[in-house]
């Protein structure tokens, strides 16, 4: 029988603890004003999310929209979890599907766009799974798209999904993207800038890392500078945030 969204919605309730909902919607700031604002959380933890998610790997994409579109923020983590392994399947030499790939990210896409990829913990647990190697052999235009909209969420969507190709060893889109956005002074792209940098540094070339801040330094946020540096030595930290 194939699964539902339904289904999924009753074993996240029956994971869920009404205390950790208060908490959580505490640390996702779901008040008034804050970015997560009207946020609505059952109480369910990450690995009680991610293992429900995994009953329910073979649910299709109709049923994933359909969780995606749920005020329930873990009904859409674990939405984009399941969606994270449906990607993977789609692109395992084996079984590799292009039209299923294009239909993933096709959906992901309209998530992102219409506000329900809206948290930093969705934007980062799926940008990087799911866009990063659809566009690994692929232009990389869309993502200087998402940098371009106002919304803060498509902005490190687009930061997020480099992730990907620093791993692969790649790192031209992330500063690219970095100096696109570095008078961004919203806190969360702030982060996504100086994380992004950081594992340029630690895992592809520090040599590259500090020539970027060697011609942006000056300009950086302080937050994304801090996050950025935070990994060299002391005396080599200092001297960049004294450039600002």
């Amino acid at each position: 029988m194939t699964p539902t969204a339904a289904e999924v919605q009753r074993a996240l309730a029956a994971a869920a603890d009404p205390a950790d909902a208060i908490h959580l919607q505490r640390f996702f700031k779901t008040g008034p004003g804050e970015y997560g604002e009207g946020d609505i959380f059952l109480g369910v933890r990450v690995p009680a999310t991610r293992a429900v998610a995994k009953q329910f790997a073979g649910l299709p994409l109709s049923e994933i929209d359909v969780l995606l579109d749920s005020p329930v923020h873990e009904h859409r983590l674990a939405a984009l979890v399941i969606l994270n392994a449906t990607m993977a399947k789609a692109m395992k030499p084996r079984t590799n599907d292009p039209a299923a790939q294009q239909r993933i990210v096709d959906l992901y896409l309209s998530a992102v766009r219409r506000g329900r990829v809206n948290n930093w913990d969705l934007v980062d647990i799926s940008a990087e799974n799911i866009l990063g190697p659809w566009l690994s052999t692929r232009p990389r235009e869309l993502l200087f798209q998402l940098a371009q909209q106002d919304s803060l969420w498509e902005r490190r969507v687009a930061l997020l999904t480099t992730f990907a190709f620093i791993k692969s060893g790649d790192p031209a889109t992330t500063f690219a993207l970095c100096e696109r956005l570095l008078d961004d002074r919203r806190d969360l792209i702030q982060k996504a800038v100086g994380w992004m940098l950081r594992e340029v540094g630690k895992r592809v070339d520090r040599d590259l890392l500090l020539g970027f801040l060697d011609r942006h330094a000056a300009e950086m946020g302080r937050t994304a500078l801090s996050y950025a540096t935070e990994h060299l030595e002391p005396e080599v930290r200092q001297r960049y945030r004294d450039m600002r």
